[in-house]
């Protein structure tokens, strides 16, 4: 069956990032933990389907200020076509020169790093994102597909990807084309695989970061808790929510 084929290369990929990045993921936990427990933030950025990674990390069940997420909506797909649509964000996400105008809306201080998700890691958006945030001296943690660095030349004008770039380079460990599943007849695999691995790096961080700030006795605030766990008041992720606009707004 093709869904036990997907449900087998996912748990392939996943033992695979195992097996192989956790030196990766622990010192990328290691600078966003110690930019956090400076008092500064972890901003998290993607575009066009990487920008999903970056939605999972904050604000969402088991994490707490300090992640700051870029979103923007021109680079990130609201329907299929049309205003908001994936055609138009494509072509966006490769235009040299737009993340130096919209990044005129948000500050890189000093104490910050830069999470960068990106599964081809070729745009110009993750890669003129990666080359703002090491011209501003933080730290860069990328999570991308290493084989496709491996395989594609870069496309910017600096000929650089965003694997060059980067302090610390998590690979998804998922192949270039991304789906995993043959299909006979069909050119090309279907049923896509980065999301998956992203979502699994970015949660493997988040709980790598969190065991570091503990053991300091650096958590910033409060954890935003499901309704389902006893104990947690009603008001509980609404004071997370006031505490990340008090901080976003200090910074």
């Amino acid at each position: 069956m093709s869904a036990q084929l997907f449900l087998t290369a996912a748990a392939d990929l996943i033992a695979k990032i195992e097996a192989t990045q956790m030196d990766n993921i622990k010192a990328g936990a290691n600078l966003m933990a110690r930019s956090i427990a400076g008092g500064g933030a972890v901003l998290a950025f993607g575009s066009g389907h990487s920008v999903i990674p970056v939605m999972d990390l904050f604000p969402r069940y088991g994490s707490y200020v300090g992640f700051v997420p870029i979103m923007d909506a021109r680079l990130m797909w609201t329907t299929t076509v049309g205003s908001g649509g994936a055609i138009e964000v494509i072509w966006q996400e490769r235009q040299e020169g737009y993340v130096d105008l919209m990044m005129r809306a948000h500050k890189l201080n000093p104490g910050d790093a830069m999470l960068i998700f990106s599964h081809g890691g070729m745009n110009a958006a993750p890669v003129e994102m990666a080359l703002l945030a090491k011209e501003a001296g933080l730290p860069v943690i990328a999570v991308t597909s290493v084989a496709n660095r491996q395989i594609n030349a870069p496309t910017h004008s600096t000929g650089k990807s965003l694997h060059d770039i980067a302090d610390v380079v998590i690979d998804n460990c998922s192949p270039p084309e991304d789906a995993v599943v043959p299909v006979e007849g069909v050119l090309g695999n279907v049923a896509a695989s980065s999301t998956l691995t992203a979502v699994t790096v970015v949660m493997s961080l988040l709980a790598e970061t969190s065991a570091l700030l503990a053991a300091a006795g650096k958590m910033p605030g409060k954890v935003f808790v499901s309704p389902n766990v006893p104990g947690v008041t009603k008001e509980n992720n609404f004071e997370v929510y006031e505490e990340y606009i008090a901080f976003t707004r200090a910074r």
